[in-house]
């Protein structure tokens, strides 16, 4: 039989792979999605067609409030979302969500165990990402720790895996991964202020990524932009 896991899609390039991976691997996947205040939509809408697509057996949109918070430019519309590649620095970007992983693995984590599922896959990226900190190997295994300390299941002998089997990827290997599974990217958004219709800005750190990640790895780019 094939084992339940939870797996955190939000409609982008990685998360997308993730999925394919995930099924690939014989897990059954219930995909889920946040509605955070970010500032598009149509992100969710290619999550949904993704998991659809990818053959998720159930496909969850959570909504939560992080944009009542403010604190990023991904949720507080008077925070610019820089089109700049930034100077070398160690500072975290103004793109960063406060603890936006810490939430979502938290509500993954709460499903996993109404479902009886004790995987979870994050599509996180330590090499080719915008510096977040919740992106990081360390932050992970922690959250794995939590997880098995902090609920009846993992209390009564269940033992949570959090899957990542992006992080030590660049972007171009993400892509001939996901084009050897199948994944369509043309349905992803990855833009951090896409339109409505899902076209990306071709500017900010997000399209970087991901247009220099098609070129190297020799895909061609799908992706629909609005000025670029």
């Amino acid at each position: 039989m094939s084992k339940k896991a939870v797996v955190l899609v939000s409609g982008g390039l990685d998360s997308a792979t993730t999925l394919a991976v995930a099924c690939q691997q014989g897990f059954e996947c219930y995909s889920l999605s946040f509605d955070y205040g970010q500032r598009h939509r149509s992100e969710l809408d290619a999550a949904e067609q993704v998991a659809s697509t990818l053959g998720a057996v159930e496909h969850k949109l959570m909504r939560i409030d992080t944009g009542g918070m403010g604190g990023s430019a991904l949720t507080d519309m008077s925070i610019r979302v820089p089109e700049q590649p930034q100077q070398e620095s160690h500072e975290i970007p103004v793109t960063y969500v406060p603890a936006r992983n810490t939430v979502f693995l938290s509500l993954a984590l709460g499903w996993a165990e109404v479902l009886g599922a004790q995987d979870i896959f994050i599509g996180v990226n330590a090499v080719d990402y915008s510096g977040y900190p919740d992106c990081r190997p360390e932050f992970i295994k922690a959250f794995e720790n939590l997880a098995n300390l902090a609920t009846r299941a993992g209390v009564e002998g269940a033992v949570f895996h959090i899957h990542t089997p992006l992080i030590d990827l660049g972007k171009s290997e993400i892509i001939a991964l996901g084009n050897r599974l199948g994944v369509d990217y043309a349905l992803t958004v990855s833009c951090y202020q896409a339109d409505e219709q899902g076209r990306a800005c071709g500017k900010c750190d997000s399209c970087r990524y991901r247009r220099k990640g098609f070129s190297e790895a020799g895909v061609e780019d799908p992706t629909r932009y609005i000025r670029y």
